[in-house]
Formats: C-alpha cells, sequence, structure tokens
C-alpha cells in the first residue's frame, strides 16, 4: 500500500492557485482523477500517497496546458490568496535567513518524502539540501515545487526573486539529493546605514583615544567634523532608502494594476465559462451546441477569428461545423475542406487530435517545414500567421478541435489563452457526448416506434406505411401552425402510434371487403379507446405525456359527433385535431379493400366542405398551406 506522504496543505494551495487563476477548472473531477476526497483535502491532518499526488500533477498539466504550474504553485504561497500555512509562518519572521533556516526544519509538516536541512553561508546566502527517505521516490515536478517555495520566501520579503543555483539534482547526474544554494543581494540603504554606525563608532573611539593628547579646540573641531560625517552619511543612506521606497511603491503599484487588470480578465473569462455552461445546458443537439459555443466566443473573447472542427462518424476525417470572423470566400473554402485522420498526418490539427494536446503557434513560418504541404496552403488560404489549437476530448476520445487566431489585432497569444480554452473544450466534449447519448437513444426510440407502427400496418398489405405517412403529415402541419420543436416531436409519436389499438381487433373486422355491419363497426370504433390504455403503460414524461390521450381522440369531429367520448370544439387536444385532419387525408387518398384511392381534388373537398363539422379550419388551412409547400398542389 502507497506511504501517506504528502500533507493536504500542499494539495490545497494547487487549489487555490486554480481558484484565482484557473476558475474554469472542475476541482472536483480532478480530485476524483487523483483518487482525492474534497474533504480528505481539507483536512489539515490529511495525507497523501506518492500515487495520488501524481496523477493530481498528471491531470493538472492535462487541464490547465501549464507544464510550470509545479513551481508557479510553490511561488503562489507568498501570495494573499494562498491558504497554505507557508506564509503566515515566514512573516513571523524579521530576515529572510531566518526564514531559509526554519523554513527547513518547518518541511517535516508538509512532507515525508524527504527531509530539509538548512545551513547559512553568508549573510545573505543560504544553503537548503532535501534529502529523499529510503524507498520513495520523488518526482521532477516536486523539485520545481520546492524552487517556487524558495522564490515565494523572497517574494515576501524582498518583492523580487532571489539567485537560486541548484549545483546537485537528485532527478540528473545521478544526483543523490537536492541541493539549493539561495542568495539574495543587500539593498544599497542597508549597506550605508551599515558604513555609518562603523564610522560613528570609529569617531567615538579615536575621540576617547586622542582625548589626552590633543587640545580641547582640536578635539572639539575632530568630533564636529565626525558627526558631520555621520550626518551626511546618514542623510544620503536615508536618500537611497527614500529611492527604495519610492521604487517599492512603483512596483507595488504597477502590481496591483496588473492585478487589477487580472482580476477583470479572470472575471471576464469566469462569465464567459458560466454563459457557455448555460448556452450548452439548453441544447441537445449537436448544431445547436456549437452554434452557442462559438457565438459567445466571438461575443466574449479577445479573439479575431475562431472555428470548431469535429471527427466524422467513421472516425476517418476531420470536417470543419462553424466559426466566426472569417469572410464569405473563407467559410467557403472552410465548407468544402476536411482533413484525414492518418497516424503519419503532419497537420497540425491532426497532431493536436492525434496527441491529445494543445498548440500555441506564433509564427507559423517557424514550422513551415514541419507541416505538410497540403495544411501549409491551407494557413496561407486562412491568412493564418499565428493561432491555437485545442483537442476537445471526453475521457480518452478525441472529437474534434477549436482553433483561434488574431489577424487583426495583432495580440500576442498566451499560454493563459489555451487554459481558457481547453476548459471550454472539456465543456463542449461533455456537451457533444452528451448529445450524441440522446441522438442515439432518440434514434433507438424512433426506431421501436416504427417498428410498433409497421406491426399493425403489415396486418393488412393495403394499410402498410399508414402510420408513417400520417406522421407525416401531422408533423407538416404542426410546422404550418409554427408549433416548437418538442410538440413537433410529440406529435410525432402520437401519430405513430395513433392505431396501435388496432391490435386488439380481430382479423375478420380489420380487413373485411366490403360494408362493415353495426357492430362490427362498433367493434372498430373500439381501437381508439385501446390505444389510450395501451400508451398510457408508457411511462412518458415531459411533454409527451399528452401522447396517450391525443392518440386516443384522433377520432373525435369538431362538432361533437365523434368518437370514444364525443369532445368538440377545443374540448379536442390540439394534437388530436391534427392527427384527425392527417389520418382522414391518408385514408381516403390510399387504396383499402372496399375502394379506391379517391382523386386529390376530391379529398380537398372533402377536406374543406368539413371545416368546421369534423375538422378544426386552422388545421385545415395549415394542411392545404404543407400541401402546397411540397407541391402536391398547386398555389393559389
Amino acid at each position: 500500500m502507497d506511504r501517506p506522504l504528502y500533507n493536504s496543505r500542499i494539495i490545497n494551495t494547487f487549489i487555490a492557485l486554480l481558484r484565482k487563476r484557473y476558475p474554469y477548472i472542475n476541482i472536483s473531477d480532478l480530485l476524483n482523477y487523483a483518487g482525492m476526497e474534497r474533504y480528505q483535502v481539507e483536512d489539515e491532518g490529511h495525507w497523501f500517497s506518492q500515487s495520488q499526488v501524481d496523477r493530481f500533477y498528471e491531470q493538472l498539466v492535462n487541464v490547465t496546458g501549464n507544464t510550470n504550474i509545479a513551481r508557479e504553485a510553490g511561488r503562489f504561497a507568498a501570495s494573499a490568496e494562498s491558504i497554505g500555512a507557508m506564509k503566515q509562518y515566514v512573516l513571523s519572521h524579521v530576515a529572510p535567513a531566518t526564514a531559509y533556516e526554519m523554513l527547513g526544519k518547518a518541511s517535516i509538516n508538509f512532507t515525508r518524502s524527504s527531509t530539509c536541512t538548512a545551513r547559512r553561508l553568508r549573510s545573505e546566502t543560504v544553503e537548503l539540501t532535501f534529502t529523499p527517505v529510503e524507498g520513495v521516490r520523488e518526482r521532477p515536478y516536486q523539485c520545481e515545487n520546492r524552487i517556487g517555495h524558495i522564490d515565494a520566501v523572497s517574494l515576501v520579503f524582498k518583492h523580487r526573486l532571489p539567485r537560486i543555483e541548484h549545483p546537485e539534482c537528485m532527478f540528473r547526474d545521478n544526483g543523490q539529493v537536492c541541493r539549493y544554494i539561495v542568495s539574495w543581494q543587500r539593498s544599497p540603504s542597508a549597506f550605508w546605514h551599515k558604513v555609518r554606525n562603523a564610522f560613528a563608532v570609529g569617531i567615538a573611539l579615536v575621540g576617547l583615544i586622542a582625548c589626552q593628547e590633543v587640545s580641547s579646540y582640536t578635539l572639539g573641531v575632530f568630533l564636529a567634523a565626525g558627526l558631520l560625517g555621520v550626518l551626511l552619511i546618514s542623510l544620503y543612506a536615508s536618500h537611497l532608502q527614500v529611492r527604495e521606497f519610492s521604487s517599492a511603491i512603483v512596483n507595488l503599484r504597477d502590481s496591483n494594476d496588473k492585478l487589477i487588470e487580472q482580476i477583470n480578465t479572470n472575471y471576464n473569462n469566469a462569465l464567459f465559462i458560466n454563459e457557455i455552461g448555460q448556452a450548452l445546458s439548453k441544447q441537445m443537439e449537436i448544431d445547436g451546441i456549437l452554434s452557442n459555443v462559438i457565438r459567445k466566443f466571438e461575443q466574449r473573447l479577445d479573439f479575431d477569428r475562431g472555428m470548431i472542427w469535429l471527427v466524422s462518424t467513421d472516425r476517418t476525417r476531420l470536417n470543419f461545423c462553424t466559426g466566426f470572423g472569417y469572410s464569405e470566400d473563407l467559410i467557403e473554402i472552410l465548407n468544402n475542406s476536411s482533413f484525414r485522420v492518418r497516424s503519419d498526418s503532419r497537420g497540425i490539427f491532426i497532431i493536436s487530435l492525434r496527441e491529445r494536446k494543445p498548440f500555441l503557434i506564433n509564427n507559423i513560418d517557424e514550422i513551415k517545414d514541419e507541416l505538410s504541404p497540403r495544411s501549409l496552403e491551407f494557413a496561407r488560404q486562412m491568412k493564418t500567421k499565428s493561432f491555437i489549437c485545442c483537442p476537445i476530448i471526453y475521457e480518452d476520445d478525441a472529437l474534434g478541435i477549436i482553433a483561434v487566431d488574431n489577424l487583426q489585432t495583432k495580440r500576442l497569444l498566451l499560454q493563459s489563452d489555451i487554459s481558457l480554452i481547453m476548459g471550454v473544450a472539456q465543456e463542449i466534449a461533455i456537451s457533444l457526448h452528451n448529445a450524441a447519448l440522446i441522438q442515439s437513444k432518440l434514434e433507438q426510440f424512433r426506431s421501436i416506434l416504427h417498428t410498433l407502427a409497421a406491426s399493425i400496418d403489415a396486418r393488412a398489405p393495403l394499410t402498410a406505411g399508414h402510420s408513417e405517412r400520417v406522421t407525416e403529415y401531422a408533423v407538416g402541419i404542426s410546422e404550418e401552425m409554427g408549433m416548437p420543436k418538442d410538440f413537433c416531436e410529440m406529435i410525432r409519436v402520437a401519430a405513430l402510434l395513433h392505431d396501435y389499438g388496432k391490435i386488439g381487433v380481430c382479423d375478420s373486422i380489420l380487413k373485411k371487403n366490403g360494408k362493415l355491419e353495426p357492430e362490427e363497426r362498433q367493434e372498430i370504433e373500439k381501437h381508439a379507446e385501446k390505444t389510450r390504455i395501451i400508451l398510457e403503460q408508457i411511462r412518458f414524461e415531459g411533454l409527451y405525456r399528452q401522447v396517450p390521450e391525443i392518440a386516443g381522440c384522433h377520432h373525435e369531429k369538431y362538432d361533437g359527433s365523434g368518437y370514444p367520448k364525443g369532445l368538440r370544439g377545443m374540448e379536442i387536444p390540439l394534437g388530436a385535431r391534427i392527427l384527425a385532419v392527417a389520418d382522414v387525408f391518408e385514408a381516403i387518398t390510399s387504396k383499402r379493400h372496399y375502394r379506391d384511392p379517391m382523386p386529390l381534388g376530391q379529398a380537398l373537398e372533402i377536406l374543406n366542405h368539413e371545416r368546421g363539422i369534423h375538422f378544426d379550419s386552422d388545421v385545415v388551412d395549415a394542411f392545404l398551406r404543407y400541401l402546397q409547400r411540397k407541391e402536391m398542389v398547386p398555389r393559389p
């Protein structure tokens, strides 16, 4: 079993860094990947194993795209936002050398993987040596994290980075330990203050010795000159100190300005991530997901152009889907473009897809020899100079890529841009995966519905395809009436199953040639109520809960003379009024056992004659518009 080696406060420092600079990262997913629980991280008495910390760091680099994040987290310990104990400890001391010495002694409270000894070499130089515990194998990123913490101590006191020499490292040249020699500069004002003190002591000593040998006048002149010298040195030292303070104030002001700028950037990025999340949560279809994402990219982010490419269903090609900022000519080129997904491809999009990692290219000319001729020609057609390309990955499945660039603003693309886009790419990947699952389930559901409908229609060869055609008409009417997409999908289900109750009608009646007897007519009319009863056994949700009622009422008539309930007018659900028109039209224009199909003109006359009697006039009008749109009847 892995030994507990690293205190939770180390992980907490990383998490504090993520919250400040990478707010879009899903911390829960990161901890789950590493096998860590949130309550364990919050518990300052909890310790994690080497394998847990390794997995945490591996995924951290993947989601941030920042290979230097270990050192960055170490430096972050000096910031006010750090929730680690290091800064609180260091600030209780007044000298950096003392702080470094105490840091070595305190390291055992943070890690059990190595021991630290600190040795003062000079007043502004210390040596820190980290020796691994037997049986423990640290990783190179932990060396970088230590260097970041060493930086942090100096930043607390000096607001500048120290000089760090690393003459021996356990990760190179067969080193047995990690040894760091840390030095920092003494300020000029401190030097001159020491000169002043030494000069004053010297004047005092000389005065004491000379007081027995020289006259009072001479001694007075000497002491006055000495005091003047002390005063001048003090004034000069104070002048230097004021300059240092002024410089520090300017640096702090610049830092504050940069901090405010960073806060604004982080705030906008957080808003962007939130808006992306909201936009994605409202979409269940791939096209809607992509159009919403690309619109948010254009509105919120500081890029001139952007595009999204997705892998084809057979995994052989990368196809352009959507983009912004491109001229009509370039959009036409993009719409006709695709790249083959091959293991030997040298195109940067395919490499990003294949290796599951982002790329930042600030000068495409620097890599032109590494690109395939077609990729280079594509880049020239797009007039691309610099760009970022990030893969869209769900688990280990590469779904596509996002690419952005700046053509007009000339803003330099940064690592932070990659981090932001990679965070968005994760959200897109999850939504695309969910949309694909929903689409797959929907297609499966539809195939079941078609099979059920076909099983009824197939009982009589002449009625085969009846439910399919009624569905086509009913959906067309709904669209002409401006009904929402969800309603149209619900009507599709109700139309496909509207005659399912006929499964309980015997063949002698269902397939009878000629006119039905009254009792036979009464029996076949029961199919509407049977349809409702059967469909109520299905656990429909949301809008689809109307399906049993609509399917069961498709033989109701507008004047109340229909069956099974004798509903009239607006008592009949709108969906049932739509099915009534679609069902009758399909029935009278198709061949049956007892008659030939009715001519189209005669069928339309019946529909118009039955307005307000059998049918809702608005539904009839919508159906006529549908037939005109399909060019089945001439426009007036």
